[in-house]
């Protein structure tokens, strides 16, 4: 009988940057429980690797994956991303999380975070338990601190532009340290209108360390009446944070004559 199992991915990044000016790139991920990679495991004779039409894996990588794991190569591996590469919603990350898990991983987190390091280069904390309370070095697969828990929000939000991979050897971000500190003593009080705030200047910073172009985010934001907005860092991932239940009427029409694609609205924080 068929295995099949389940890894949520991310929405981008509530801060992401330089821990001090020469310090490593960290994140704090925003978790998307809506947004996922399903791995579905059939016994067979031999090892192979299928995939919906998006670019995922190649059969090579997941089977030296596995290998470093020790896991057995054997077996039909089927997966199935629900978000588009590049989008910066952790589809790399969650694809390999999956790919360990269906293959028998039972191992420590932290283990598996550095194998995925070793595969892709980056890894996002999709492994983790708690990934929204972990200050995560994702060049070194490391937990830098554990954070209070962000306070429940909303979030709705969709893909705009082009596609963004993730480039592993890209440290050019601006220091965060400030943000980071400001960030725990927010999500502690449980001010969501402060993190939301530190989470769009978080955006900010980067975009316009990177020299962005026109991004409609932050305006539609406003115009919504949103708390707040998050990025992907490196992907093409954007949101507006609101308290939950005030999503107004409207948003994902909105978002969407912006030129935002595949919309998605998802509750997070407190926690869960």
């Amino acid at each position: 009988m068929p295995v099949s199992l389940r890894v949520p991915g991310h929405f981008g990044e509530f801060l992401q940057g330089r821990l001090g000016p020469g310090g490593p790139v960290v994140l704090v991920t925003l978790p998307c429980p809506v947004l996922g990679v399903r791995a579905t495991l059939t016994e067979a004779a031999g090892f192979s690797l299928t995939k919906s039409s998006q670019p995922i894996m190649t059969e090579a990588r997941a089977a030296a994956f596995l290998a470093a794991l020790n896991l057995p190569i054997r077996d039909r591996i089927d997966l199935a991303a629900e978000m588009p590469p590049g989008g910066g919603a952790g589809v790399s990350t969650a694809a390999l999380v999956a790919l360990a898990r269906v293959a028998g991983w039972q191992g420590d987190d932290l283990t598996l975070a550095r194998a995925c390091v070793a595969a892709e280069g980056a890894s996002d904390p999709l492994m983790l338990s708690l990934p929204s309370q972990m200050l995560w070095a994702s060049r070194q697969g490391e937990v830098i601190a554990t954070l209070p828990p962000p306070p429940p929000m909303e979030v709705i939000g969709g893909f705009y532009g082009p596609p963004r991979r993730t480039d592993p050897k890209d440290a050019d971000f601006p220091d965060i340290a400030d943000l980071i500190a400001a960030w725990a003593l927010a999500a502690q009080a449980g001010d969501l209108a402060e993190v939301a705030q530190l989470a769009s200047t978080s955006a900010a910073r980067t975009q316009a360390h990177r020299g962005a172009q026109s991004d409609p985010t932050a305006s539609l934001a406003a115009d919504l009446g949103a708390l707040g907005h998050v990025i992907a860092h490196t992907g093409s991932a954007r949101g507006m944070i609101f308290a939950p239940g005030s999503v107004p009427a409207g948003a994902k029409a909105a978002l969407m004559a912006a030129g935002l694609r595949g919309v998605v609205q998802f509750r997070v924080g407190g926690g869960v």
